[in-house]
């Protein structure tokens, strides 16, 4: 086995909260890549009880730290696709995870529901790799 908390670094993106009961868009943290070559969203979700409803991910990106001008990150900077990392109702206790390769500072997740009118629990991570500095610091700041 091989060292890998030491060069990961963990920020929040989705954190744990009450059931979303309707269409309302999930907006992540703001990720800063400064120091970093590689980030990457992960998630994981709850209980979805709705029979019919979907979750759709986008992401953006600026060199903006407020995201003022953000746009959609193209295809081709991303490690995967917006729908691998979109669900739906009957992926309860699943994980999805998105990289993200472009040139912009920041970046941010939305997921935004439809048709929903169960419950959508939901928590996520941006995991940092590559970064100039190592150890990361434990637990992450």
């Amino acid at each position: 086995m091989r060292d890998l908390a030491n060069n990961l670094h963990f920020k929040p993106a989705f954190l744990p909260g009450p059931a979303v009961t309707d269409n309302t868009a999930q907006v992540s943290t703001i990720l800063d890549t400064f120091g970093a070559g590689a980030a990457v969203l992960a998630y994981v979700t709850g209980v979805l009880s709705d029979t019919d409803a979907t979750f759709t991910e986008l992401l953006e990106e600026s060199n903006s730290s407020d995201l003022s001008g953000a746009n959609t990150v193209a295809a081709t900077d991303m490690i995967g696709t917006a729908a691998l990392a979109s669900f739906g109702f009957a992926d309860d206790g699943e994980c999805r995870k998105i990289g993200y390769i472009g040139s912009k500072r920041y970046v941010r997740a939305t997921v935004t529901p439809a048709a929903n009118t169960g419950n959508l629990f939901m928590a996520g991570m941006w995991i940092l790799g590559r970064v100039a500095s190592v150890p990361t610091p434990n637990p992450p700041q």
